[in-house]
């Protein structure tokens, strides 16, 4: 669920692992990223969120 909300929202997707700062700053750069760019660069947003999301699970995991 949170990969597929990545794709739409990566600050908000961000936030729900639980990285609080990391999220306001994804945030604000992502939206003039957006506004300026036309949304070429919200691919490379996408990438890091399914990278902290993948982190936050490996780290779930270990014993």
């Amino acid at each position: 669920m949170n990969y597929v909300l990545a794709l739409f929202l990566p600050p908000l997707s961000i936030l729900l692992t639980g990285r609080i700062f990391t999220s306001i700053i994804v945030f604000l750069i992502w939206i003039p990223a957006i506004l300026i760019s036309g949304g070429l660069t919200h691919p490379m947003f996408i990438v890091l969120a399914w990278i902290l999301i993948y982190q936050t699970h490996a780290d779930r995991r270990e014993p």
